[in-house]
């Protein structure tokens, strides 16, 4: 009787042993790019409860999961799902309301496009953004005369495409009181012949921005639900949202709506925050503590040195080239952001702070040596590092690098311009960023930049536009090979998150994050990665 109950209980044993646990999906047939520390490739993985249960071949997998949900990829090319490490995502979903002007190739052109957005909307206050004077063939930008003339009544503010810049009628610099007297610290009211030419740069907006009427709640919603739907269609599961518009102080209600939508299930996506650093955020943040949910993260703070160099702003250490006497301009006090630094210090909070002109990429890499002097992994960033000198590129061995690469190819035509042949050299120096400090997280600053993560991926390895230019790529001795570029658009941008450990890869414990291709993005044709095209989405294993 003894031998057989043992002889029943080793039938059952067997039994169980044999059993497919079953998951809630599985991905079969595909060509996986995992990013995990081998940078090894799969075929398939089972999905359980939002996150990746297991990885390997399509028969491993086969053999121990079963699932009412199995996806054949047919050979198709699955990245972890893509992480853009510095873009403005409020503002892309309030730009879909306001006047488009990226790519318009002379002021009759931008102007034409306002009257084309008046006729059809019929707004009481007129926004727009995406101009640059840079690819017109008349660079000089005029004055607000005929915006005047077209506009007397209604306010006008049309933002260039960096957002350190704007142009602004009558009506709109009457919302600030602005007359020729103005001036504001890390901010330049143009006036010519004694007259407003409408134009104001850097915190000068602040002026006109911090008179405009509020978003209701409701627009809110509307531009982060819009934001979303764009960010999916390009593989982008994770944002770090550099923050909104420079002249926007509170964020603590913003991202109160963005957690409740969270949690309702609506805004799926996943969202590192960069709060502007204020004294206000500052005191309410710091005293919060950090916000951590499966798709919600608060704990870093967002700083501006200086401006942009398309508009002449980026704060150099010798006089622009294209503008003699003029260094551009501290947007941010230094003392400001020393003072802050000492504060998030002794935090648990990150520092992320803009800096593209050389001088201020060495101001605030001394800032930072100094405060965090004796400590490691704290992971504070600096954002773009556009122009570094030659000594500087050392101090980034304890600062993460936060660099967008279709800034490269976007400003290599005047670039040199307002450089110089000597210091371009230590301009978009990817490579030795990267060399410096080991990793680089990498973003588009959409919509500074178009949404694409392809173009991303492209201006990294390949340097030029899309028509080739230049042969052989802009500076191409700081390219990027293919695996750095998906690297730092995935596990590295996750790590300069915090959040390695939770997504970045496909690997099993990991939010089951991915995106599938039409094409392999690392063995394509390279002229051919801008055109690949997302045919799905998932985050935590759903389809979006």
């Amino acid at each position: 009787m003894k031998k057989l109950t043992i002889f029943f209980l080793l039938i059952i044993s067997f039994s169980c042993s044999e059993e497919k646990l079953n998951v809630d999906s599985i991905i079969i047939n595909a060509n996986v790019y995992t990013v995990n520390n081998e940078f090894g490739k799969a075929e398939a993985f089972a999905v359980k409860d939002g996150k990746f249960l297991d990885v390997g071949t399509s028969e491993e997998i086969q053999s121990k999961y079963t699932s009412e949900d199995i996806i054949d990829a047919q050979g198709k090319t699955i990245l972890p799902g893509l992480i853009d490490a510095h873009a403005h995502f409020l503002t892309l979903g309030q730009l879909q309301k306001q006047v488009n002007l990226v790519g318009v190739t002379s002021f009759e052109d931008m102007i034409k496009r306002v009257l084309d957005f008046q006729q059809k909307h019929n707004m009481p206050f007129i926004k727009g953004r995406g101009w640059d004077q840079n690819d017109w063939e008349d660079k000089d930008m005029p004055d607000n005369t005929i915006l005047n003339k077209l506009f007397p009544n209604t306010p006008v503010a049309l933002t260039r495409i960096d957002g350190h810049a704007s142009f602004c009628n009558q009506a709109a610099l009457d919302l600030g009181n602005v007359t020729v007297e103005s001036t504001i610290d890390g901010g330049e009211v143009e006036v010519k012949d004694g007259k407003l030419t409408g134009l104001l740069i850097d915190n000068a907006e602040q002026l006109v921005m911090n008179n405009w009427p509020d978003f209701e709640k409701e627009q809110l919603i509307e531009a982060l639900m819009a934001a979303q739907k764009i960010c999916f269609e390009n593989g982008l599961t994770t944002i770090s949202d550099a923050g909104p518009d420079i002249f926007t102080s509170p964020w603590i209600d913003t991202i109160e709506v963005i957690d409740s939508l969270q949690k309702s299930g609506d805004l799926k996506i996943r969202l590192y925050m960069m709060v502007p650093g204020t004294d206000t955020n500052l005191d309410h943040f710091l005293s919060k503590g950090i916000t951590k949910t499966e798709r919600l993260s608060v704990r870093s703070f967002k700083f501006y040195a200086d401006g942009a160099l398309g508009s002449r702003g980026a704060l150099l250490r010798e006089p622009y080239s294209d503008k003699h006497g003029s260094h551009g301009l501290p947007v941010m006090s230094l003392e400001h952001i020393k003072k802050s630094a000492q504060r998030i210090a002794n935090s648990e909070f990150q520092m992320n702070t803009h800096a593209i002109g050389d001088s201020a990429n060495h101001a605030v890499l001394q800032t930072y040596s100094k405060v965090l002097a004796g400590t490691s992994n704290r992971r504070w960033r600096i954002e773009h590092a556009q122009v570094v000198s030659p000594k500087d590129f050392n101090l980034f061995k304890n600062v993460m690098p936060s660099i967008q690469p279709t800034h490269a190819t976007s400003d290599m035509y005047w670039a040199e311009d307002r450089l110089g042949s000597e210091r371009v050299k230590g301009a978009y120096a990817f490579k030795q960023l990267l060399n410096a400090y080991g990793k680089v997280a990498l973003g588009t600053d959409f919509p500074v930049e178009q949404v694409s993560p392809f173009l991303t991926f492209y201006a990294a390895v390949a340097r030029q536009d899309l028509e080739q230019f230049p042969e052989g790529g802009f500076q191409k001795v700081n390219g990027l090979t293919r695996e750095e570029t998906l690297k730092g658009m995935t596990i590295w941008a996750a790590y300069s998150n915090f959040e390695e450990n939770e997504k970045g890869s496909i690997e099993a414990g990991k939010f089951a994050d991915f995106i599938i291709l039409d094409k392999d993005i690392m063995t394509v044709e390279q002229n051919e990665i801008p055109n690949i095209k997302v045919e799905q989405t998932f985050v935590g294993g759903e389809a979006q």
